[in-house]
């Protein structure tokens, strides 16, 4: 096991890679604990914690909503669940992003962790500290910064994904390699195969050196005033797309807007032919999207309205180069350039 830690404003929080679910009562407390988790996670993994209620959540970005936040609080005054209570929120990124939310303002905040259940919320949803809900279709539009007291990140729990959600993990580990590791890079353009049949010793590493860019990155800027900004590359388009259609994974959305963003670092002449031809042929490697055929209208109406447009202006992070990045703070209307970067990427 590795163990990673990152310093909030609140409390700090310890991120446990190759822990197993087995481990769990090491980092729990010892008063009331209450389980937040969703139907197919329950399904498989109750037995490691039949001793605690359960708030059962139902499956998908569709749940990630204030009604389902509601749902919860009224199960928590149900259990009579005060300030002293614990959350543990178990399974992908919605669960965890719901789960954080609720410990967030439940009584003006719950102390909580995390055993992320699969490989996108391992390297990117359950790091961090932020935790949110969807907001009339738009992405995360809601909600905190909030460190968890731990995160278990357990590979042996990735085995039951299906394999289109192991793919969707791989978009965040992409990202992560693009704005700040070429080493990171090249290791998966060589282990690409290795890393997507989950080998123990590829996907590990993997995992590992994604949260140590991210929480590096989350320990210097925990509250996305700069440098945290960097995390967001690739997703001023994927949250359009998420928007526009259900049809794709967050991975696979953010892989698209991965593919845009770096066509549009082409265009601006911050990257080279050959690095862009190997950003496009590596994730079409790890089998992810690059293009989509929704109407470039759709997607530039919904990027205009992100939440992270700031009055005229939208911070869009740029390539510049291989494991180099750059936030700058353009027009608003340069969405409309960005969409149309998608005609030089051959999906």
């Amino acid at each position: 096991m590795k163990e990673l830690i990152i310093k909030g404003n609140k409390s700090t929080s310890e991120l446990l890679v190759g822990e197993s679910i087995g481990n769990l009562g090491k980092y729990l407390p010892s008063g009331k604990v209450v389980v937040i988790t969703d139907t197919i996670v329950d399904s498989l993994y109750r037995n490691f914690y039949r001793q605690f209620p359960v708030i059962e959540i139902g499956i998908g970005e569709q749940v990630k909503n204030l009604s389902t936040i509601a749902q919860i609080y009224s199960e928590m005054l149900k259990l009579e669940a005060d300030r002293s209570w614990f959350i543990v929120g178990i399974g992908g990124g919605v669960v965890c992003d719901i789960a954080g939310y609720a410990a967030a303002t439940y009584m003006r905040g719950l102390k909580f962790g995390f055993v992320s259940t699969t490989l996108l919320s391992q390297v990117d949803a359950s790091v961090g500290g932020k935790n949110g809900v969807n907001f009339e279709g738009y992405k995360n539009h809601i909600g905190t910064f909030n460190q968890p007291e731990f995160v278990i990140c357990d590979p042996e729990m990735l085995k039951t994904l299906p394999p289109r959600e192991v793919l969707s993990g791989f978009g965040e580990i992409v990202k992560h390699a693009l704005i700040a590791d070429e080493n990171m890079f090249k290791y998966l353009e060589d282990n690409y195969t290795e890393a997507i049949n989950l080998n123990s010793e590829a996907i590990e590493q993997l995992i590992y050196t994604s949260i140590v860019i991210k929480s590096g990155v989350v320990n210097r800027d925990e509250t996305e005033q700069g440098e945290r900004r960097t995390l967001n590359f690739g997703h001023t388009l994927a949250h359009a797309i998420e928007k526009c259609t259900p049809e794709y994974t967050h991975g696979e959305a953010v892989a698209i807007g991965m593919a845009a963003a770096a066509g549009f670092s082409f265009r601006q002449g911050r990257i080279t032919s050959t690095e862009l031809k190997r950003i496009v042929a590596l994730l079409k490697n790890l089998g992810l999207p690059v293009n989509t055929t929704i109407p470039k209208e759709s997607l530039i109406a919904a990027m205009q309205h992100d939440k992270k447009r700031e009055d005229k202006a939208i911070n869009l992070v740029l390539l510049n180069g291989i494991g180099k990045c750059e936030v700058l703070k353009m027009p608003v209307e340069t969405t409309i350039e960005l969409a149309a970067a998608l005609d030089f990427i051959d999906g």
